[in-house]
């Protein structure tokens, strides 16, 4: 071969080499993007400075956070994936089990799995960027959006900070007589739930903003809100203003469509499975498929100067129940503990079925703490207690070593002790 034939086969691999690489570039920017309000201007690359990542005694805490994994996660024989983060170090991550039934799709870093309740976070997040960008008010009321909505004083805010009243749709349903024929189907949607409540009327849990009460509804009506604010379908909605964004790579909103490839959740001990029922395609208050790393993604933006204006990010943070006094608060689309030294723990925990979730994110330490379990176990909730290696929450220390030292009532009443 002469030089110069040489010198142009070298040329011409290099030019396919060229055009396969714009054209991909050109494949990933048509896909993000979007005209919907989103969180593109977050660089998850220059969130934090070199301090806020560094540990001085990292090698204990991570001997430590190895420690309760080995006693807790590998001793009580749990499924699924447990990331600890400060900053942008992951100081500690690991994965064990099986995503589907005869031992398939073992669990690793990128399996999506259900994170249950954690799903709140998100969707308040996409709605609270559609605030942002003056789409929506968080003053603006239901009834502006769904003619026939029966609760006249329920608003934006009440649904993310859940104080709106409103029954809980997994439990009113059930009573309505004679059966709605919504409920003849194998799965209902969040506009099935939104006609029966329009339809039947059922009474208000709670006068609204009275007061706290956790329900899966304020959030399935935030999910119809944003379909009907963006025009786009739920799921894609926040892949567009979330998940792409944000480089959420393994996240998704579970649909009928991914019955058949989607992670499965299983009873306690690890073989029986956890059946789908007509519930199971509600979204907004849960069916968010998603990784320890895609989380850390989300806590990490989160972070940012750029995710939020910082009166909205404030508020996001901010405890609005407060009319009895208690260590137990929720924000917008967050739980909070408020310890009586003053420290604040923002947090979501999950439960749905056999899945159990964790997720922490700590204001001042900057550290991210990621638990999924797809095998029931309320051990699952015991990672949140990781939160007092970094900061002054006595409580959780104390939990922490009770979990360390085999105090079995705090092992066997984990959901109760750590709070859904």
């Amino acid at each position: 071969m002469t030089t110069r034939n040489f010198v142009l086969i070298v040329t011409v691999f290099l030019s396919l080499i060229s055009c396969k690489k714009n054209s991909e570039s050109k494949k990933a920017s048509a896909e993000n993007t979007t005209n919907l309000p989103n969180y593109g201007n977050v660089d998850l690359d220059h969130v934090f400075t070199k301090e806020e990542s560094q540990l001085g005694d990292k090698n204990i805490v991570t001997g430590y956070i190895d420690q309760y994994y080995k006693k807790i996660w590998e001793g009580g024989d749990l499924s699924g994936g447990i990331l600890v983060a400060k900053g942008d170090d992951i100081l500690y991550e690991n994965y064990r089990g099986f995503g589907r039934e005869g031992d398939q799709m073992p669990i690793n870093k990128n399996t999506p799995l259900h994170v249950a309740s954690v799903s709140k976070t998100l969707t308040a997040m996409a709605m609270l960027k559609l605030v942002e960008a003056g789409k929506i008010k968080l003053s603006d009321h239901l009834t502006q959006y769904f003619p026939g909505f029966p609760y006249p004083n329920v608003t934006v805010q009440t649904l993310l900070d859940q104080r709106s009243g409103l029954p809980k749709y997994e439990y009113f349903i059930a009573k309505i007589q004679p059966v709605p024929a919504e409920l003849s189907k194998p799965f209902i949607t969040n506009q099935d739930v939104l006609n029966m409540i329009i339809k039947y009327k059922p009474d208000l849990a709670r006068d609204t903003d009275t007061g706290f009460m956790y329900c899966n509804t304020n959030f399935a009506m935030l999910a119809l809100l944003i379909e009907k604010i963006t025009k786009t379908p739920f799921p894609q909605a926040m892949k567009e203003m979330v998940f792409q964004p944000l480089k959420m790579e393994h996240t998704y909103i579970f649909q009928e469509k991914d019955i058949p490839t989607a992670a499965q959740s299983f009873y306690y001990g690890g073989r029986k499975l956890y059946p789908l029922d007509r519930l199971d395609l509600i979204y907004g208050d849960k069916n968010v498929y998603t990784t320890p790393r895609d989380l850390y993604n989300f806590s990490k933006a989160m972070f940012s100067k750029d995710f939020l204006k910082p009166d909205l990010m404030q508020m996001v943070f901010t405890p609005y129940s407060n009319e009895k006094s208690g260590m137990n608060n929720y924000g917008l689309g967050f739980r909070m503990k408020i310890f009586d030294n003053g420290e604040k723990l923002t947090y979501h925990n999950g439960w749905w079925h056999g899945t159990n979730s964790v997720f922490a994110h700590l204001l001042k330490s900057k550290v991210t703490i990621v638990a999924i379990g797809n095998r029931y176990s309320n051990k699952v909730y015991t990672a949140l207690a990781l939160s007092g290696l970094f900061e002054d929450f006595p409580v959780q220390k104390d939990k922490l070593h009770s979990v360390m030292n085999d105090n079995k009532d705090t092992l066997n009443t984990g959901h109760e002790v750590f709070g859904e």
